[in-house]
């Protein structure tokens, strides 16, 4: 068995104006398929050739040490998380169950913008930026490189890339650009609540 590069979940151009079909070829049929290609050559043969993309995860994760199996199996969850993240004519407040949680735990659908907004802008480097469920709690937390809340006990609930090939075509250095356009135009609550119904 081995991984597939999974497809889009909307055609290229359905996120343009705020991420542009380039991007998106770049992005997806470039890097998330050599994360997936690489991840197949390194696993060759072996037993977690066999295994989930999350066995993988937990696995390559137990020693503590980024490993390149950690490293690309890793980025393979991550890309497919962030792609479902957004739709085309997304973001805005909150909707459903999470609506709730997030009234709840922020105050309010601006202060938790403001936090993961500032968690996104302020990730240094390569890393993403997330909504998890802790223990029946939701943060924002951030990783860096390929890290994510999987190897932490967490639940992803949603994540903004902020790898800079995920926005440089679109906005070049402007990644608070990028961040609003996700926040304001791009951002999935039904893909979010779907996610927490099955926590």
């Amino acid at each position: 068995m081995s991984f597939q590069l999974p497809p889009l979940p909307y055609a290229k151009n359905a996120l343009a104006p705020h991420i542009s079909e380039a991007t998106l070829e770049v992005h997806h049929d470039r890097h998330h398929k050599k994360y997936v290609d690489t991840l197949n050559e390194l696993l060759e043969g072996k037993p977690l050739a066999k295994a989930t993309i999350e066995e993988v995860i937990k696995e390559s994760a137990s020693s503590g040490k980024p490993s390149p199996v950690f490293n690309n199996a890793a980025q393979v969850w991550n890309h497919t998380f962030y792609w479902h993240s957004m739709k085309p004519k997304g973001g805005g407040p909150a909707t459903g169950e999470i609506s709730k949680l997030i009234d709840k735990t922020f105050g309010s659908h601006e202060a938790f913008a403001k936090d993961f907004r500032k968690a996104a802008e302020t990730q240094f480097g390569s890393g993403w930026a997330w909504l998890v469920l802790d223990k029946g709690q939701l943060k924002v937390t951030q990783t860096s490189n390929a890290d994510l809340p999987l190897a932490h006990g967490q639940t992803a609930l949603l994540t903004i890339d902020v790898w800079e090939h995920a926005y440089y075509l679109d906005v070049q250095n402007k990644r608070p650009d990028y961040v609003g356009r996700f926040l304001d135009h791009l951002l999935n609550w039904d893909f979010a609540n779907e996610v927490l119904q099955k926590a």
